[in-house]
């Protein structure tokens, strides 16, 4: 009994190391296929099958598109993240992407998480020990952003960013790092910029950079502390990712400047397949992915051939910009083509156009009153009231306190409001300063796209 009993195991152990060498073949011959013309996206490789990783804020962008690409391996995903039910204004839920991570072929835990609750963590992390064994990959993609000055970012505001951002990857790496030491090769990969430390990248947000930079420092400082034991990585975008977030910041028409969040998850896989001597990395997607042997980035593109808006903190000065999307073979959506002198009119022809438009329709949607503090060749003070009657536009200050003042040179201003400067790059470049209410700021992008026909 004992004998056919042993037999019989050693037939059932010898069949399921041959479908596992199968899986194994298939996997690398699917690899080596993709690599051997050129690539349009990265292949996965099965790697990372079996693997557990933890992933804060995985409910949606970014961090679900690293699970699915993950999944795909068959890896396990816990999905560390704070919506459980419906948003209103924001896709999924931790249930939602669970889902889709078992229909790409992985293993789920959802997660009740607020990453600035010990607890939660913590309960989470026993959670994925208890249901898959281990750790072995943590990726901190959890983020809050709010792009506003000193004297307008509330403390509410700035204890969320440094909560979230800072304090929440310092947590959870902390949590989970018992664990991912017990790995065969562990990973913590952070969803963070480079430490560029330029002023300019200081100035207009203050709070949100420290609070970014604060999850690069844990890059920094981690991934010496555990030298020859956990991989600790940065990756950031070399452009905008259109995500919710991106959304909410840029408004309409942004999409098209972005990329799509799978070559982030590309890029974080690239990181996460390579062995833990492989640390202490500020990777940009784009870089790794070319190493990789990719070659048409367009694949990766909201609007294939559309130009491109580069992301915070990588470039020497902001106002370069314009000139590194050149660089990379995109040409920037605010320039016509025609000399900057063809662009500028005088502003008060601008507001006449301006209050030809003016709705109680505009004036019900907006619901604010912008005062603009212009420089240069046509100076002065000038003011639009989307919040009372049918508004109204005109020179001199607002008839009530404004919510949003806009200070920028008047080229720039009649440029913005013609469509040749996009806002969200006017701000970027330091063209644009914003004092007050940033999500009415963004609002005021929809009037400027309705006059487009007027022009």
């Amino acid at each position: 009994m004992i004998a056919v009993e042993s037999v019989t195991r050693v037939k059932g152990e010898f069949a399921a190391c041959i479908l596992i060498q199968r899986s194994w073949l298939e996997s690398y011959v699917r690899h080596i296929t993709a690599h051997s013309s050129d690539i349009t996206m990265l292949q996965n490789t099965g790697k990372l099958a079996g693997c557990t990783l933890f992933i804060t804020g995985a409910s949606r962008g970014i961090g679900k598109a690293i699970a699915l690409k993950a999944a795909r391996d068959g890896a396990n995903v816990v999905i560390a993240a704070k919506t459980a039910d419906v948003h209103p204004k924001l896709p999924g839920t931790i249930y939602t992407a669970a889902a889709e991570i078992e229909a790409a072929g992985g293993k789920a835990l959802p997660c009740i998480v607020d990453v600035r609750d010990e607890k939660q963590i913590n309960d989470a992390v026993e959670q994925a020990v208890e249901k898959f064994g281990g750790i072995d990959i943590l990726v901190n993609n959890a983020s809050a952003i709010n792009l506003t000055g000193t004297l307008e970012t509330s403390m509410k505001k700035v204890d969320l960013m440094l909560g979230i951002n800072l304090r929440g990857t310092y947590l959870t790496s902390k949590l989970c790092i018992p664990h991912l030491l017990k790995s065969k090769n562990p990973h913590i990969l952070n969803l963070s910029p480079p430490l560029n430390l330029n002023p300019v990248w200081f100035k207009n947000h203050t709070a949100y950079t420290m609070a970014k930079y604060g999850m690069s420092m844990c890059v920094l400082g981690m991934a010496e502390e555990f030298r020859g034991s956990i991989a600790v990585n940065a990756l950031w975008p070399k452009t905008a990712i259109q995500t919710a977030a991106m959304d909410m910041l840029g408004g309409s028409g942004i999409g098209k400047q972005c990329r799509k969040v799978e070559i982030m998850a590309d890029a974080a896989y690239a990181i996460l397949e390579k062995p833990s001597s492989f640390t202490g990395q500020f990777v940009i997607d784009e870089d790794i992915l070319k190493k990789e042997g990719i070659k048409d980035f367009d694949i990766y593109a909201v609007e294939p051939g559309h130009s491109l808006l580069p992301d915070f903190f990588l470039d020497e000065q902001p106002e370069d910009l314009a000139k590194q999307m050149e660089q990379h073979g995109a040409t920037p959506a605010f320039k016509s083509g025609k000399a900057d002198s063809a662009t500028v009119g005088p502003i008060s022809e601008m507001f006449n156009i301006i209050r030809g438009i003016l709705s109680p329709d505009i004036v019900k949607t907006t619901k604010g009153v912008f005062r603009f503090d212009l420089s240069g060749e046509h100076a002065g003070v000038w003011y639009i009231d989307l919040k009372n009657d049918a508004g109204s536009a005109g020179h001199g200050e607002p008839p009530v306190k404004a919510d949003v003042v806009m200070s920028m040179d008047s080229a720039d201003f009649v440029k913005m409001f013609g469509g040749k400067l996009k806002p969200t790059m006017a701000f970027m470049s330091g063209k644009l300063k914003i004092k007050g209410d940033m999500g009415l700021a963004i609002k005021l992008e929809k009037m400027m796209a309705m006059m487009k026909s007027k022009l």
